[in-house]
């Protein structure tokens, strides 16, 4: 049972089967086990070290897991703090507020309200995937047998009850400077945990007009699925900037760690064109710094990082990846495909509220739209991501190589990157599905002429192409 929960990143199924109470009370006691071993390996005997964060979204099984889970937390003798019902940012927040030995946040992220999990941090909220723990905290909930080991309604550990949104509003707003611009912004809470985090955050904040959609917290139904990266999500945030003439608009997750933005004509903004963007504004207080970008990226990417006098840093798609290496190569700004946007000031995580207030401050600082902004980023042709079933993907990979291997710049950072650009003006990018006989192709050239040809040209050797 517990193998069908435990992802590459996190822990995610469906409620309550395979996921339910006793199953979270398992991960609790492995998660502990995992984090208060790590805090002993470090040698560091402050009390804060047996202290775990947990969290949780708005869905109606969260209650119930969370409950269970602190209790596997307690038993094996951690500490918990209880944080209530937050975005998981907060998470990451908390965690370096108090210096403990980590968190966990319960949540689905941008999945049906079926589904719920657990996202995992370590101390300085590291990022614990397959990886880097979460393969060991799956080992100990398996081991962890819960007739023999749990004592009952006394658990060993303590929790308390604690509010930090206060200290979580001071830290996201040092990240916003409105100067003296008006901006109106709709924001697409997508029932998630965003309408609530933008109320202890944004509210009653100068010169900000938010226009809430989908603020009301799901109780069994969202309005849409939680997931910005599917353009039909998008609908409701795109119809209301047109109406309201708003400067742009934002949708949200349902944890509210990643958004998709839209531009004050309702066009949607690719987050690289945005991490682009966002590169060349940190650059200016940073001169000379690492940029992290997601491989799958737009070329431009590379070039305005270094036009902005930046080194570009190329990533693995996933946060773990992501993280990491901001944090080896010191990077003072990151940006993923997915929506995710990684902040050196902001501990080296992610955070949704962060790149809100980042790019309203480029705004305001600007005085242009945002359309002005990222059109003379958004100069190349893009594909878009390109799905394909296949049996035998690591064949396909190989003969795709090998087809272009004599012509191209390959790399295997993250599956197979094939780089005809400089010789025939297109490169691409295909990657394997972790849990699926799926492809990825994305495929970016000079024009939408050499872009459809290539696309055409490889397709055929990917699979069945998936329509969307």
């Amino acid at each position: 049972m517990l193998g069908k929960v435990f992802k590459a990143y996190d822990v995610r199924a469906t409620y309550p089967n395979p996921l339910n109470e006793q199953t979270a009370w398992k991960i609790g006691y492995g998660t502990a086990r995992y984090l208060l071993e790590q805090a002993a390996a470090s040698g560091d005997t402050d009390p804060m070290m047996r202290h775990i964060i947990v969290g949780r979204d708005m869905r109606p099984s969260s209650p119930a897991l969370s409950k269970a889970l602190m209790e596997g937390i307690r038993t094996y003798g951690a500490h918990v703090i209880d944080v209530g019902m937050v975005d998981t940012p907060f998470i990451y927040f908390a965690i370096n507020y108090l210096d403990c030995a980590g968190g966990v946040m319960v949540t689905a992220s941008h999945n049906p309200v079926e589904y719920n999990g657990f996202k995992i941090s370590g101390r300085q909220a590291l990022p614990i995937g397959q990886t880097t723990g979460l393969d060991e905290i799956s080992k100990y909930a398996a081991m962890a047998d819960f007739d023999k080991i749990s004592p009952g309604p006394d658990p060993i550990g303590r929790v308390e009850e604690r509010d930090f949104w206060d200290g979580y509003r001071e830290h996201v707003l040092a990240f916003l400077d409105l100067k003296d611009r008006t901006l109106k912004v709709v924001v697409d809470a997508s029932n998630g945990m965003a309408g609530t985090m933008f109320k202890k955050v944004f509210k009653g904040v100068p010169n900000l007009e938010i226009i809430e959609l989908h603020f009301r917290n799901t109780t069994g139904k969202f309005s849409h699925d939680p997931n910005p990266l599917i353009a039909a999500n998008l609908a409701d945030v795109r119809q209301k900037v047109l109406e309201t003439g708003a400067h742009c608009g934002i949708c949200f997750d349902g944890d509210a760690d990643r958004g998709i933005f839209v531009d004050e004509k309702a066009e949607i903004i690719g987050c690289d064109h945005l991490t682009a963007m966002l590169a060349t504004h940190f650059l200016q207080a940073n001169p000379g710094a690492g940029i992290v970008y997601d491989l799958r990226s737009s070329r431009a990417v590379e070039e305005e990082i270094r036009a902005a006098g930046g080194k570009p840093i190329q990533s693995r798609v996933g946060h773990v990846f992501m993280k990491q290496i901001l944090r080896d190569r010191e990077a003072v700004f990151g940006g993923e495909l997915s929506g995710h946007f990684y902040f050196r000031d902001n501990f080296f995580a992610d955070s949704g509220a962060i790149i809100f207030a980042e790019v309203l401050s480029i705004l305001a600082e600007s005085g242009k739209t945002l359309s002005e902004l990222v059109k003379p980023i958004a100069r190349y042709s893009q594909s878009g991501e390109i799905n394909f079933t296949n049996e035998e993907k690591d064949l396909a990979l190989e003969a795709l190589e090998e087809h272009f291997g004599n012509v191209a710049e390959i790399s295997h950072l993250d599956g197979l990157t094939i780089d005809c650009f400089k010789k025939e003006g297109w490169w691409c990018n295909v990657r394997q599905s972790n849990t699926e006989p799926v492809l990825r192709l994305n495929l970016e050239a000079r024009n939408e002429v050499i872009r459809d040809r290539m696309v055409n040209e490889i397709a055929p050797m990917l699979g069945h192409r998936i329509a969307h």
